[in-house]
């Protein structure tokens, strides 16, 4: 759905994932970006510098609220920081498309969702890897008439060469716990488009010196009696995410999410046009959004409380 005119939009956060958004504002007829911040003393200010004419860079998230008084707001600020500049912008009554994990903790997802409810304002979860080209065209070979045995998704990083400057994602207070809280979410929104609501049934989690988890594996059990599988590594060599489907009669349909974009981190583009595209349907509409973000961050305290540690994993 396109706005007759563009609506305005706000972003608070100039990390490693910023490009993409202003990339994709860039590209939208839905959205103009009116203004930004990012709430660290030493935000990379080089973003910044190279914004549109006519986008401020505001002090912090109060003042950019406050002085561009945009129609929707952006929360791609460090996962510590999401719930407070999120519940913040709902009490404005402005829209939040807010980076996955949508809090650090459940209860804090619980308070925002209940104020996304009371405000009636919308509260979105940027679960960037459900707008995949190729996960689109894996669900479009799915048999209307043949059941899905089993889901496995592999989200499998060397995280330090994702990061860029954004050390915060290497410290468990601020990211939440390391690969099953920050890649999690959108793992188990993978898994939700394919099997509908889930349940953890078994986590094993691997954790270095410093806390952070690296490497998990998480089982998971539908409605229907199909099974899940999640891989999650941050210390593989390289990248891989993909989605692989077992259909009850044996047939396996399979979805390399990077399949087709040759740069590094290049498959992103597209995503982010896409995610922006239906952000920009839901204020329109109006529509209740904060259900899957919500079951995500419960998924992820699933799999914490269910899971098998191992410390000192490199």
């Amino acid at each position: 759905m396109t706005h007759a005119t563009p609506r305005r939009l706000g972003l608070a956060g100039l990390g490693v994932i910023s490009r993409y958004y202003l990339a994709a504002v860039a590209d939208s007829p839905d959205w103009e970006l009116v203004g930004v911040c990012d709430p660290r003393p030493d935000a990379p200010l080089g973003v910044a510098d190279h914004l549109p004419a006519g986008v401020a860079h505001h002090a912090d998230h109060g003042a950019l609220l406050a002085e561009a008084r945009p129609d929707a707001l952006v929360v791609a600020a460090p996962n510590h920081l999401h719930a407070a500049i999120a519940a913040d912008a709902l009490r404005a009554g402005v829209p939040v498309l807010v980076e996955k994990p949508l809090a650090l903790d459940v209860a804090s997802g619980r308070e925002l969702a209940a104020l996304a409810r009371s405000a009636e304002v919308p509260l979105h979860t940027a679960f960037h890897r459900r707008y995949n080209d190729q996960l689109a065209a894996l669900v479009r070979r799915l048999p209307a008439d043949v059941p899905v045995d089993s889901v496995t998704v592999r989200y499998l990083e060397r995280i330090e060469e994702h990061i860029g400057d954004d050390t915060w994602y290497l410290d468990p207070a601020r990211c939440g716990g390391g690969c099953v809280a920050d890649n999690g979410p959108n793992a188990f929104d993978l898994v939700r488009q394919l099997l509908g609501d889930v349940r953890v049934v078994e986590a094993q989690v691997e954790r270095d010196a410093a806390g952070v988890d690296r490497r998990a594996t998480v089982r998971l059990s539908a409605a229907s009696g199909a099974s899940a599988r999640v891989e999650l590594d941050w210390s593989h060599p390289g990248e891989t995410k993909d989605v692989t489907v077992r259909l009850v009669d044996g047939t396996e349909l399979r979805a390399d999410l990077l399949a087709g974009y040759a740069g590094f981190k290049s498959s992103l583009w597209h995503e982010y046009r896409h995610l922006l595209a239906d952000f920009a349907g839901i204020v329109a509409e109006g529509r209740p959004a904060h259900a899957d973000g919500l079951r995500a961050l419960e998924l992820v305290a699933d799999a914490y409380a269910s899971r098998a540690v191992a410390e000192g994993v490199r």
